[in-house]
């Protein structure tokens, strides 16, 4: 026997021609006319047995460059942390990674904890006051963040702040030109928001002020003088927040903000090829019922006993279409599953220590860098991201860095072209001291040889 899964035997074949009264596959085709019919044979490799496909695939996989043999410093938004061992073994438990939506509370009760404690946590980060079960990925949370303020606002414009994840801001511009308002970025100065500019840029008009906390460039927001700016005209602050990060800074919520979105990928969600990941949605309780996607409550049965269900379902599946929040039909349960297992076996203590991980070997990581006297353009406070500039093209950099096994920054001019010759160098808590002087010792080899 080659293979380990046969879907049609000889026999079975047999016995259905025999059924239909043919003698050929050939027959089932008789009633297409000829000169239509293609001559030949296709194109495609002979099949393999299975072991032939194992080795094959394992010959591909092995091409690919991973942060398990090479010093790994590319972030942008999918960044190499820690991932707790309970993690993959609570996700592959058959009823939570063969699980769809919990349409029937009585026999889901297990998933629907877990999406709870995922909103719960989330709120605890955030400090927000409602979340919800998860939505696609960080981006498209922006968007719907975007789609909620505009819905309830006089004005139809947007302002994101240029420090937005280009992606996320992409997103944005082509949701906007469907729903039909208008997104206006905002520069950057000094790897922050230009707050002048922001404060121009706004009016009546403005339905939602958009920033990211940390920013793209790893820099940490002014939110308490943004948030004036946002609140002036009576607009919604959205921030699109690092989950990890707010492990040591001060939440969202604290400085007023209306909406808090972002990407819980460094929570127990691995690099994966860029995904699948997992956003996450929270809001003031007065937006509970604008919130995209469902929400999972507690309550008790009549016993007394507690128990969860689906709270809120404001999805064009469950009611009129035009009375929905958001066409988004599903979220990343099992994503978000394994978020909580991560969040749930770091701990409040756990979380912290990590994101000071962060913190000081990003620090560590940019003095060293600064020493081979290349320039570092902003001066900000940062978290596990920072910005050089170097004297020869980052793709070329990178490249001479690949043969020594190691993986540089994001190329920042391929969305900036201001920043043309600048490298986004990511540092995790997964780094250590010996990575980070391996990158020094290749980046002084490249500028200096």
């Amino acid at each position: 026997m080659k293979y380990r899964y046969l879907p049609m035997t000889w026999e079975d074949k047999k016995e259905m021609l025999t059924f239909l009264g043919i003698e050929s596959v050939e027959e089932l085709f008789s009633d297409i006319p000829e000169n239509v019919r293609f001559k030949g044979e296709l194109n495609i490799p002979e099949a393999l047995s299975e072991p032939e496909i194992v080795r094959y695939f394992n010959s591909l996989t092995n091409q690919n460059v991973n942060s398990q043999e090479y010093a790994y410093f590319l972030g942008a938004g999918i960044y190499d942390h820690y991932i707790p061992s309970t993690v993959n073994h609570v996700i592959s438990r058959s009823e939570f990674y063969t699980a769809y939506t919990p349409y029937q509370p009585e026999i889901s009760q297990g998933e629907l904890q877990a999406i709870f404690e995922f909103q719960t946590m989330i709120c605890e980060l955030t400090g927000m006051e409602v979340a919800n079960s998860s939505m696609y990925d960080g981006p498209t949370a922006v968007s719907e963040a975007a789609n909620l303020a505009v819905g309830g606002a006089a004005g139809k414009k947007v302002l994101v702040s240029k420090a937005v994840h280009p992606e996320a801001r992409s997103i944005l511009k082509v949701n906007g030109k469907g729903q039909g308002y208008e997104v206006v970025e905002i520069d950057i100065v000094n790897g922050v928001t230009d707050l002048q500019a922001l404060d121009a840029a706004s009016d009546e008009h403005t339905a939602a002020v958009i920033v990211q906390y940390p920013n793209f460039f790893g820099s940490i927001e002014d939110l308490r003088a943004i948030e004036e700016i946002a609140h002036k005209h009576k607009g919604l602050l959205v921030v699109s927040s690092n989950p990890l990060a707010l492990g040591v800074l001060e939440p969202p919520g604290k400085f007023g903000a209306d909406i808090v979105v972002g990407d819980a990928q460094p929570f127990g969600i691995p690099m994966q090829l860029g995904g699948p990941t997992c956003g996450y949605f929270s809001v003031r309780e007065k937006l509970m019922r604008k919130i995209p996607g469902r929400i999972v409550g507690q309550t008790t049965d009549q016993n007394g006993k507690r128990g969860y269900v689906l709270t809120l379902q404001a999805r064009e599946q469950h009611i009129r279409r035009e009375k929905a929040t958001s066409n988004i039909c599903s979220n990343q349960a099992l994503n978000a599953l394994a978020a909580s297992v991560a969040m749930t076996a770091l701990g409040r203590h756990g979380v912290q220590e990590m994101a000071l991980l962060n913190i000081q070997k990003t620090q560590y990581a940019k003095k060293r860098v600064a020493e081979l006297g290349v320039e570092i353009p902003f001066s900000v406070p940062v978290f596990n991201e920072f910005v050089v500039k170097l004297p020869r093209p980052v793709g070329e950099v990178n490249r001479l860095l690949l043969k020594e096994k190691i993986v540089g920054g994001y190329d920042l001019g391929r969305d900036f072209p201001e920043l043309a010759g600048h490298m986004l160098i990511a540092v995790t808590e997964s780094r250590t001291k010996e990575e980070i002087d391996s990158l020094v010792k290749g980046l002084e080899g490249i500028i200096r040889g």
